[in-house]
């Protein structure tokens, strides 16, 4: 079966899926998320596939959420974003993970958002020199998806997952005593410019993935990107990066 979004090849007893949207980086509208789960189903069902290798045409792997679906730049009605998960990331996840075939992703460039999270849900990650992870959600004040909750804490401990989710690009530090004060206080200053809903509800899913399964994480992620996904700060995200400005959070 042809398909326009997602390359599909397979020898010597491996299937080679690629993402096929180069001019927009592969990142997802719900057609492409359909067809990788298609191709995905009959890679699971086919005995002559003994291995898969996840890759992305171009210059990325994958930037994650087309936005121009779920906010429209003419200002039509888009999708809810709780909808699109539900519809399209969930199940890749769910098949990526219950494929009882080897998954290796080939990270050829920019992983962002959901990008970078399906690229988790695979059992061995590959990259290149030129590859980046970005968890890019709280920049549009979203939370993260695709089962990032889930996968991040256990992959790197909770204290480095929120700096990977809040997309923060920081890391512990130890300052000399004169200097501490003045560091938390920038810090702190530079959080509460932030978008204040989806940083809680970021924190609130890190803390519940520890005792929760993959679905039940990312049933709750899909909650949560509900509330975000209605929230100004979402919005506004999105208007600051489709205007290639920087955005104004209110924290609402």
């Amino acid at each position: 079966m042809a398909h326009e979004m997602i390359r599909s090849e397979e020898r010597s007893g491996v299937a080679f899926v690629t993402l096929n949207r180069p001019d927009v980086l592969n990142s997802f509208n719900r057609p492409m998320a359909r067809e990788l789960q298609t191709v995905l189903d009959r890679v699971a069902g086919a005995a002559e596939v003994r291995a898969v290798v996840l890759t992305g045409a171009g210059r990325a792997f994958c930037a994650g959420q087309d936005l121009a679906e779920v906010v429209p730049p003419d200002g039509s009605r888009g999708p809810e974003v709780a909808e699109v998960i539900a519809e399209s990331y969930n199940p890749l996840v769910q098949r990526l993970v219950a494929l009882e075939k080897p998954v290796v992703c080939a990270i050829n460039g920019v992983a962002a958002g959901a990008g970078a999270n399906i690229a988790l849900a695979c059992d061995f990650v590959l990259a290149a020199k030129s590859a980046s992870f970005i968890q890019a959600f709280i920049n549009i004040g979203l939370v993260p998806d695709s089962g990032g909750t889930f996968f991040l804490p256990r992959l790197v401990g909770m204290a480095r997952a929120k700096e990977q989710a809040l997309a923060f690009g920081m890391i512990h530090a130890v300052h000399e005593p004169e200097k501490l004060m003045a560091e938390a206080e920038a810090l702190a200053t530079r959080l509460a410019q932030m978008p204040t809903l989806a940083l809680g509800l970021t924190k609130r899913a890190l803390h519940a993935s520890l005792d929760a399964t993959l679905e039940s994480q990312l049933e709750l992620e899909r909650t949560l990107q509900g509330i975000a996904g209605k929230s100004h700060d979402y919005h506004e995200g999105v208007k600051a990066f489709q205007e290639k400005r920087k955005p104004k959070f209110s924290g609402r």
